[in-house]
């Protein structure tokens, strides 16, 4: 309270100062180049001797931010419920019927992704009630959109969930040669898949999660949406589960995903 009297005083005495010289008869319609710096040296002056102001104005700046961002993802949520947890294009691991859902946005070239990889794996293993969906959100270059296009494509083969892991566990970059290398190795027709990757559908199931990115405000990877809440970053399993739990006990799934 003490910082924020005395922040007001300051700004007081500055803009007090501009209106006092801009009511000079030479400068009513605008500050002259000197008065300006005047003024502008006066607040900073005063910013400098009271710099934790500042540190409260960007927290504050910050926890803003921070309430926009949720309310645009809780908005989005609602608003794309359908598409976002129910679309017939997304591949679907763990309970199809499960009572929570959980959707990840990721990456194949994406290093967090591929950390958090084995957190799937856990969390379906830990919790058999989750309906867990996958959005193939390649934004980090080429290799990415080759390796999420034969994934899709992968799906015609019935190799989706094999070809999916073995690319999150390759430990370099991907490419277009190393995604049809893994290809081949998992036993894909390398020539079926080429000629599935270039289907209408392929291109918009990809241009679908990057509107449903936009909408909720996701621009990184992995971003992870538990029934009602978006959850970003590789947070790992024991948050993710502590996540679902809280949505299940509020019952925030029962009406839309």
């Amino acid at each position: 309270m003490r910082f924020a009297s005395t922040f007001l005083k300051g700004i007081s005495i500055a803009c007090l100062m501009g209106a006092t010289l801009a009511a000079q008869p030479a400068t009513a319609a605008e500050f002259t180049d000197a008065q300006k710096a005047e003024i502008i040296e006066t607040v900073r002056t005063f910013l400098l001797e009271n710099p934790e102001l500042l540190q409260e104005m960007i927290a504050a700046m910050e926890l803003k931010e921070q309430a926009a961002l949720a309310e645009m993802a809780s908005r989005g949520i609602t608003d794309n419920a359908k598409i976002l947890f129910r679309s017939e294009a997304d591949a679907v691991l763990g309970n199809p019927e499960g009572d929570v859902t959980v959707v990840e946005f990721f990456d194949y070239n994406c290093g967090y992704c591929k950390r958090a990889h084995p957190d799937v794996a856990a969390l379906l293993e830990r919790d058999k009630n989750v309906r867990f969906v996958y959005k193939e959100f390649p934004i980090l270059g080429p290799g990415s959109l080759v390796a999420s296009k034969a994934a899709i494509a992968s799906k015609k083969q019935g190799k989706y969930e094999s070809f999916h892991n073995a690319m999150m566990e390759h430990g370099s970059p991907l490419d277009e040669d190393a995604v049809f290398a893994i290809a081949q190795e998992q036993g894909l027709d390398i020539e079926k898949l080429k000629q599935d990757m270039e289907a209408p559908e392929v291109k918009a199931q990809i241009e679908q999660s990057y509107r449903l990115a936009q909408a909720l405000g996701i621009n990184g990877t992995p971003a992870y949406v538990v029934g009602n809440r978006l959850v970003p970053g590789a947070l790992g399993v024991d948050r993710i589960a502590e996540t679902v739990n809280e949505v299940r006990a509020a019952g925030a799934c029962k009406n839309l995903c």
